[in-house]
């Protein structure tokens, strides 16, 4: 029994000192401090020095703003306060630490569920998975997401082990729901994703009453006592924003813009008549209003004819003088997005939305490392392109591991899936949906399938016998 704790610990301290040692790779080597992180930032530090939860002015007080939700920035607001304003490297290496945590989360979530072995598979391959690691490197909500996800499952399974109820595990469900989506606003999925779960666990233990068909109301109360809990954060949210901006916002809004501000609905309609990859998004979607375009970035299958390739090149042409786009110059871009919607509606509304869904999921996750986006051009950079068909290798691995887990979960118990493994299948296809309404591809929104992936691919790779019951 000590030999077996022994190499126990000895695994374990393994697995978490290389975990670290890769998290440190990236903070040193692959470091991305630009983009959000300077916006969450600024909003950080204003709120900090000035009370004021906005963006910096010249010669003036802070411009308040609700475009962020104020979870990451009060994050940085501790961070700032602990280790100095602006100190990025010290925010990314409590994100490293708290990212190995999850790990152990997930590690123990496992150990639960399936046995020691999946346990320190899962740790193993959790610590090592270079597509979560690398996002420690940059001061963004990712991270934090991922502990709240695998934060908030391991709380639904203990608080089902502990015989439902009140107890300290529901408190830690509210409390992880609630910071998801004060993150980020469609974390509030992964609520409605668990909610159902818990009440098909609670109706389905309850004894049969002496009437058919009926069941007593009472053993629900902690789910809405939950649901209340994780709802309860947004009350401030809103009523500032009311007080400050006279609008009902409870979440972030969807163009992460201010009350009043310009939104080119032209310019995002028409990119999302042809736009799938992420390099277009970092290429053209977000230096669209405040930086040049080259006609170059855009592929052909943004035009339908050279008449429309000429009409678009003179656009851009325009736009180029000023960078900077008016309601009426938008005006011409929708009018641009409305005929090549009319040409090929099925394109527009189905075959451009999974096509960037699959990309979202199945690209090579490289974004976070100084290698080129277009992996596709092996001409012009070979070695890169052969690392990132590895990564897309590595990361499609991830996936069809998870989805044998699954396989494995739901053959080796006689009853089925339990409503644990339901609330995390129902959490990714929830999130998939959503990101089929976007404009741009981001591989970064998929990220928080990481977990779920993680702990399905170790049942996969592990040949424990399930126990029982879980």
């Amino acid at each position: 029994m000590n030999r077996r704790r022994l190499h126990l610990s000895l695994s374990t301290a393994a697995a978490l000192a290389l975990g670290l040692a890769l998290r440190l790779w990236f903070i040193f080597h692959a470091a991305r401090i630009a983009g959000d992180t300077l916006v969450y930032g600024d909003i950080a530090k204003n709120w900090l020095q000035h009370g004021i939860y906005g963006f910096t002015q010249t010669a003036s007080l802070p411009h308040p703003t609700l475009i962020r939700l104020p979870g990451y920035p009060l994050f940085l607001v501790l961070c700032f306060t602990l280790f100095g304003v602006e100190h990025y490297t010290a925010v990314m290496l409590l994100q490293s630490l708290i990212d190995l945590a999850t790990c152990l989360i997930l590690s123990r979530l496992a150990l639960h569920l399936f046995g020691p072995r999946t346990a320190r598979i899962t740790l193993w391959i959790a610590a090592l998975c270079p597509f979560t690691a690398s996002y420690v490197a940059a001061p963004l909500t990712e991270t934090l997401s991922l502990t709240c996800i695998a934060l908030a499952f391991f709380a639904i399974q203990r608080w089902q082990a502990c015989g439902l109820g009140f107890n300290r595990w529901l408190a830690v469900l509210a409390a992880a729901l609630a910071y998801a989506i004060l993150l980020r606003p469609e974390q509030g999925l992964l609520s409605a994703a668990i909610f159902p779960a818990m009440f098909w666990i609670v109706w389905s233990t309850q004894p049969c009453t002496s009437q058919p068909h009926t069941k007593s109301l009472r053993p629900f109360a902690p789910l809405l006592v939950a649901a209340f809990a994780t709802l309860l954060p947004l009350v401030p949210w809103t009523a500032r924003n009311w007080s400050t901006f006279h609008v009902l916002q409870p979440l972030a809004p969807r163009y992460a813009t201010d009350p009043g501000e310009f939104v080119p609905l032209g310019f995002q309609h028409w990119f999302r008549t042809w736009g799938i990859d992420f390099a277009s998004t970092d290429d053209v979607y977000w230096n669209y209003d405040g930086a040049p375009i080259d006609i170059a970035d855009i592929p052909s299958r943004a035009f339908d004819s050279q008449a429309q390739y000429a009409r678009t090149a003179e656009l851009f042409d325009e736009y180029n003088l000023t960078d900077n786009a008016t309601p009426a110059f938008d005006a011409r871009f929708q009018a641009l997005a409305r005929q090549r919607i009319r040409a090929n509606p099925i394109r527009y509304y189905l075959a451009l939305p999974v096509a960037r869904l699959l990309n979202m999921g199945f690209r090579p996750r490289t974004e976070m490392l100084p290698v080129a986006l277009d992996w596709w051009n092996w001409r012009d950079h070979p070695s890169q392109s052969a690392f990132s068909l590895a990564f897309a290798l590595l990361n499609l691995a991830y996936f069809v591991f998870a989805a044998l887990g699954f396989h494995r979960w739901r053959r080796q118990r006689p009853a089925g899936l339990p409503p644990l493994a339901w609330a995390m299948i129902a959490s990714i296809a929830l999130r998939a949906a959503l990101l089929l309404t976007l404009d741009n591809s981001e591989p970064r929104y998929t990220l928080e399938f990481f977990p779920i992936l993680i702990l399905a691919a170790a049942l996969a790779l592990s040949r424990q016998p399930l126990p029982t019951i879980d």
